[in-house]
């Protein structure tokens, strides 16, 4: 009887370690400059989606099509949806964040209230008529603090749509907006300038007049919100949590922020 014990556990081992390994799948980022991959004059400026390309194991591509000054609208209209949207395969992923150019009314990408759900719910359904898994991310916050020192919330509006769209359609939803306040009023206001493209004159060859940038990242900023949508998506209990790799932030960048 115990042989048999010993024999049937020594078979599930043996079955467990040739189980196969996990299919090949893409997650598709489509979004604005905050998440996007930069160009290399306009270092140190990073998007995001930079870092987070790399906290995946070999199974996994990040195909990053987001773009500067995109809005849900110039996206549709440039079809550049359309170009993710025909590649699409069951099990891919899409990471889909936008507001920063829908909710400006002055800029040609603005989009109204009723379009930008209206885009968010076409890039749902489509993903999903793909079988793939869309995720809905509100924009992500700008360096911006009121005269006591509290984050201002400069999406509010917007941010809402992203959660009324993901509530009335039972999609995954990243709260990007909250977190990433939350994280400017940890850093305080002027460590959090260590989060963005901040520059001093002479700083960097890119910028030599420097830059005073409260939109786009810095390096440490794109890791810091990177690993604030990885933890949302282990939080959510994506399939897609699985296949992150853990990768330490240094100890001496964050000692910076201290």
């Amino acid at each position: 009887m115990r042989f048999s014990l010993v024999a049937g556990a020594l078979l599930l081992g043996l079955l467990a370690a040739f189980r196969p390994a996990p299919a090949p799948i893409k997650v598709y980022l489509v979004g604005d400059s905050t998440m996007s991959v930069k160009e290399v004059k306009a270092y140190p400026e990073t998007g995001w989606g930079m870092p987070f390309a790399v906290f995946f194991d070999e199974t996994v591509t990040v195909d990053n099509r987001a773009q500067n000054g995109r809005s849900t609208k110039s996206f549709i209209s440039e079809n550049r949806w359309q170009s993710v949207y025909d590649v699409l395969r069951p099990g891919d992923y899409v990471l889909i964040q936008f507001g920063h150019n829908d909710e400006v009314p002055t800029k040609k990408t603005y989009t109204t209230e009723t379009e930008f759900q209206q885009n968010l719910l076409r890039f749902v359904q489509e993903t999903r008529a793909k079988k793939a898994a869309p995720v809905l991310i509100t924009p992500v916050a700008r360096r911006k603090f009121d005269a006591a020192g509290k984050v201002e919330d400069t999406h509010a509006a917007y941010a809402e749509l992203v959660r009324k769209v993901a509530r009335a359609n039972n999609v995954p939803l990243i709260d990007l907006s909250q977190t990433s306040m939350a994280l400017l009023q940890q850093f305080g206001v002027e460590n959090s300038r260590l989060l963005y493209n901040q520059l001093a004159p002479g700083e960097h060859p890119n910028y030599p007049d420097g830059r005073d940038d409260n939109t786009h990242f810095s390096e440490l900023g794109a890791r810091r919100m990177a690993e604030l949508v990885l933890a949302d998506i282990r939080a959510l209990k994506l399939d897609l949590a699985e296949r992150i790799v853990k990768r330490e932030v240094k100890k001496t960048v964050d000692a910076q922020a201290r």
